[in-house]
């Protein structure tokens, strides 16, 4: 099968093109970074270039669209709409031009927003930020171009939180954080996280390519949930760090995040805390994932072991 994946040099889409690649498909990628690992298969574009992804799109059975602005610090705004939902957009124009029937979209639990207990994939959006609306947006761009044929294939995937291996996201923050002995748990480390290994979700993907006609949509995340104590706790116990962590209540945490803001719009300095991220981590945000395991999917790996190859990879 000839596949394109637009952001295939990222950190999902590396783990999706060795996998795809493994079941014998061929492969391409479209991104604006070289690929390290398969620099030979890349065409290096911009998913705001119709015409470029429309021209990389050529021969192409089926379209993994990985592409996104997902960073919490963004500059400016305005390129979560450019990229989140311009770039759906020319996904969908570039898929009518060359006749691909079949598309794989990796959305977001960010569109649910936090404290929603546990939604399911009917549940309604509430995205809290830029990210999750533009996400959000680009599932209607999606959905619309399903309704067009009834022959179009259509898979949403919303991850929870992925990590993993070469990740430098909030999982790796914490851990480093963790690592560096300056870590504080704010709140009480009760609430529950929904997280999903990159290796495993990166396997669920590549089952995805030669689905049937219709809309299938999947939240993706490993269980069991852990409590943030638990992730904490695992950290520690891979990086045999015994000291107690210190802890504060979350209104004073939050207004930390808030004083680092202010010093990031004064410096122009980026920091590993800030409102937003303190917000995410003590937030319940968890998902149901039924679908996903009606599907038939084994992953690979287990939660806590996905967890510690991180560390054993970047902190050993």
């Amino acid at each position: 099968m000839n596949t394109l994946v637009v952001g295939g040099s990222g950190f999902i889409g590396k783990r999706l093109v060795d996998g795809l690649l493994e079941v014998g498909h061929d492969v391409r990628i479209f991104d604006k970074l070289l690929s390290e690992k398969h620099p030979k298969l890349t065409t290096l574009g911009d998913v705001r270039n119709e015409k470029a992804l429309a021209e990389a799109c050529r021969g192409a059975n089926v379209i993994y669209n990985l592409a996104a602005e997902h960073a919490d610090d963004v500059e400016p705004v305005s390129l979560y709409s450019d990229v989140n939902v311009g770039g759906a957009h020319n996904v969908v124009a570039a898929a009518s031009a060359n006749g691909i029937k079949r598309i794989v979209f990796t959305s977001s639990v960010a569109i649910y927003g936090l404290n929603r207990g546990e939604p399911d994939e009917n549940m309604d959006s509430q995205p809290f930020n830029e990210y999750g609306r533009t996400k959000d947006e680009a599932e209607k761009i999606f959905l619309e171009w399903a309704k067009k044929d009834k022959r179009h294939s259509l898979v949403i995937v919303r991850p929870s939180v992925v990590f993993g291996e070469d990740n430098r996201g909030n999982v790796y923050n914490l851990m480093a954080q963790i690592a560096s002995g300056k870590f504080v748990m704010i709140g009480d480390g009760l609430n529950r996280k929904s997280m999903g290994y990159v290796g495993n979700i990166a396997a669920f993907l590549v089952t995805q390519a030669d689905t049937d006609a219709g809309t299938f949509v999947y939240n993706f995340a490993d269980k069991p949930d852990l409590s943030a104590n638990e992730i904490v706790q695992i950290v520690k116990d891979e990086m045999n760090i015994n000291h107690n962590i210190p802890s504060m209540p979350y209104t004073i945490g939050l207004l930390g995040g808030y004083a680092f803001d202010v010093m990031a719009k004064i410096t122009g300095k980026k920091f590993p805390i800030s409102s937003i991220r303190i917000k995410k981590f003590c937030a319940e945000t968890t998902v149901k994932t039924d679908n996903l395991l009606n599907s038939g999917f084994t992953a690979p790996y287990a939660l806590e072991e996905g967890l510690r190859n991180m560390i054993k990879r970047e902190f050993k």
